[in-house]
Parts: C-alpha cells; sequence; structure tokens
C-alpha cells in the first residue's frame, strides 16, 4: 500500500501515557502510525526516562500544540540523595558520592526556598543549542558552555515520601523547569547531592494523566475503539474563554476579517454553531482579530 494511501486526514488529540524508555517522537510515530494520520505532533518533550502524559495532536489540532507548549507542568519525581551524576539522572554515569546525614524534616525545612519564582541553569545534558548545536553532544564529547540563568516559576512542591536516601516529590511548574536541576539544587542546599531516578508527568494545563491511554493498550485495540480515544481540537484550548458567533460573524472570521466583539481583551477560543473556527485576539477597543483558523470551519450560509 503506498503512503499516499495509506495515511489519511485526522483531527484530534490523543492523551498518551508515555511509557518510560522511549522518545517523545518515537511514541508520536507510534500513535500516529496506529491512527494513519497524515500530519501529526505533540505539545512538548518527556525525556526517555520520564513517563505520563504527552498529549499528541493530529491534523488541524496541531496549529494548537503551541498554546500547551506554555501550560503549566505536574510531575510526581524520585530522588536519591547522596549520589550524583552527570545527566542528573539514573541515566548519567556516577561523579560524586557523599553522605546523608539528614531526614524529612531537613528537607522539608529547605522547600519553601524552591517554591515561587526562581532561577535555573539548564543542564548541559539538554536539548537547548549553542551555535545549532545541542547542548548535549556538547557535553557527550566532554565539553561544557557556560549557560544562562532562566527564570522559571515553581507553583507548588511537597513531598510525597522519604524512606532512607530516597525522597518523592509533587510539583506544579512553568515552561522550561528541568526537574533535574531542582532536583541537584535541593540537594545542594542541604549540603549534599542527588539525581533522578523516576519522572512522571501527571498535568499538563487542565490535563491530566488519569484520562490517558498508554501505547500499549492503545495499540491492541480495534480501529473503532482507538478512535474513541480521539479528542476533539479544543481539548487543546479548554483554559480559553470561548466566543460565540453567529454565522454571518463566523463567516467574517474564518476569512481572517477583524470586527467588534461583546468581549473584554484577551485571547479566545472561537465557535459558530457548535463549531471550533480557531483562535482570535480581542484589543483594546473590542475588536476580535483571527489568529489561527481551522480549516473547513466555516458555517454553512
Amino acid at each position: 500500500m503506498s503512503d499516499k494511501k495509506r495515511w489519511r486526514q485526522v483531527d484530534g488529540v490523543l492523551l498518551l501515557d508515555k511509557p518510560t524508555g522511549m522518545t517523545s517522537n518515537s511514541a508520536l510515530q507510534a500513535a500516529r502510525r496506529l491512527f494513519s494520520a497524515a500530519k501529526a505532533g505533540h505539545t512538548g518533550t518527556l525525556d526517555p526516562l520520564a513517563s505520563g502524559l504527552l498529549p499528541l495532536c493530529f491534523g488541524e489540532a496541531t496549529k494548537f500544540s503551541l498554546d500547551l507548549l506554555v501550560a503549566d507542568k505536574t510531575y510526581e519525581a524520585e530522588m536519591l540523595f547522596g549520589v550524583q551524576t552527570d545527566t542528573g539522572d539514573a541515566d548519567g554515569v556516577i561523579v560524586r558520592r557523599c553522605p546523608v546525614d539528614f531526614g524529612l524534616a531537613e528537607v522539608e525545612a529547605v522547600l519553601p526556598r524552591f517554591r515561587g519564582p526562581l532561577e535555573q541553569i539548564p543542564p548541559m545534558y539538554s536539548a537547548l543549542k549553542r551555535n545549532g548545536q545541542p547542548l548535549y553532544e556538547m557535553a557527550r564529547r566532554g565539553v561544557e558552555v557556560e549557560r544562562a540563568a532562566r527564570a522559571v516559576t515553581i507553583h507548588s512542591l511537597r513531598v510525597l515520601g522519604f524512606s532512607g536516601h530516597r525522597c518523592r516529590l509533587r510539583l506544579t511548574c512553568s515552561k522550561g523547569t528541568y526537574v533535574r536541576t531542582l532536583a541537584e539544587d535541593l540537594a545542594a542546599a542541604l549540603g549534599c547531592a542527588a539525581h533522578l531516578t523516576a519522572l512522571r508527568r501527571v498535568a499538563v494545563g487542565v490535563l491530566d494523566v488519569v484520562e490517558a491511554v498508554p501505547l500499549d493498550q492503545l495499540a491492541a485495540l480495534s480501529e473503532d475503539e482507538r478512535g474513541e480515544w480521539l479528542r476533539t481540537p479544543d481539548t487543546l484550548l479548554q483554559s480559553l474563554p470561548a466566543i460565540q458567533l453567529d454565522s454571518d460573524a463566523g463567516h467574517r472570521f474564518v476569512h481572517g476579517n477583524a470586527f467588534s466583539a461583546a468581549a473584554e481583551a484577551g485571547k479566545y477560543r472561537v465557535y459558530s454553531e457548535g463549531r471550533l473556527l480557531g483562535i482570535g485576539d480581542v484589543d483594546g477597543s473590542g475588536r476580535l482579530q483571527p489568529r489561527r483558523v481551522v480549516a473547513g470551519s466555516a458555517p454553512a450560509p
């Protein structure tokens, strides 16, 4: 069967529970093949070590993937005190060991330092680029370069469990936060070292991993059963308020025309006759400007 016949237009969002040991792109391509989707993308990578929620976009939903990239993320992480690795996680080589002479009370005492706005220095083992080259490629050659600190926000941070030298944390953080770096910085505040041994993303914005499907379960389903896991493209836009337009205004919107709207300034998801038309911005003067439009979304005249 040729690729032209095999791939089809699929529009929607899949909440995938990515397994550990798999890259985000490999998970995306596997899911894409299961749906025979002509166009697919994800909303932000998870490291191979990490498991959990990976929202995938097909077709017209890919137009809104950037909106979820900036959403807050919630993780459950396990860190091991007393052992530092070159990557900051269990995939790395041990570079330092140190005694652990503290307990839960001391960990709880330093947590407030890491709540709220803070600055992180990204790890060398990251996909950030310097002169077009990923930092992790430099790190593998033993090259370390200076990295500028980045502003991030830890909205919540609490201990889920502490046993031996292992500590389990749950945190909600802003885009760009490195949980590996947080674990290392937390250990440094205790005069120790640490690395991540497990990481699971349990939420992206308002989307929760309890509503996600594991890849092996998805593969075992029939085509019809698989389709029941596919959500509408506006799944990615639930944090935005909605504007409902009549048929005439809907036609104007999908053709890129700005017009007055009875709404406060801000970004909106826009509908007409029960169909998502796209997203638009209302400016200070009350004019709605289309920003991204769903193909074939024009209401019937």
